[in-house]
């Protein structure tokens, strides 16, 4: 089972391993060692990640399965949130890991995506705002893209 994700092997720590090192997330969770262990960095104002499909991953038809990219494309878009969050210095609550979390993820299958070799995946923030943002996510391979994802993320306040 490969857990090799992330753009380059040199690239140093991703935004996971700098923001929320603990967390145990099963798609970006860096402490989760079961998880999909996604690594995104900023590439040019984009934040990009290579993910490779495990065999577990199948959808029973020998593509990637539609929760799986789901996850994905959430997971990773959760690291240009925070990285923006970061920048900003809009900062988790105290005792919380995250600043914000997922409050809607509209996900859009486009076509097939192969099960078995490295998948491209990008995050970009289209509007941000300090109680909520928007990030829009794309999975591709072949230069085809193969999944995306509109997901908007609400402030993380705790209530009591």
């Amino acid at each position: 089972m490969s857990t090799e994700t992330g753009t380059t092997d040199d690239a140093g720590p991703s935004i996971q391993q700098m923001l929320f090192p603990d967390m145990t997330c099963f798609g970006c969770g860096p402490a989760n060692p079961d998880g999909l262990r996604l690594n995104s960095y900023e590439v040019d104002g984009i934040v990009r990640a290579t993910f490779t499909p495990w065999p577990q991953h199948d959808n029973g038809g020998g593509y990637l399965n539609g929760g799986i990219i789901s996850t994905v494309l959430d997971c990773h878009g959760a690291a240009a949130v925070m990285l923006e969050a970061d920048r900003r210095g809009w900062k988790p609550a105290p005792g919380q890991d995250l600043a914000y979390v997922t409050a809607g993820l509209d996900v859009r299958f486009r076509r097939p995506t192969p099960l078995d070799e490295p998948l491209e995946v990008t995050a970009e923030l289209t509007a941000v705002d300090e109680p909520e943002m928007t990030v829009v996510c794309a999975i591709s391979h072949g230069g085809k893209t193969r999944a995306t994802g509109t997901a908007v993320w609400k402030r993380w306040r705790p209530r009591t």
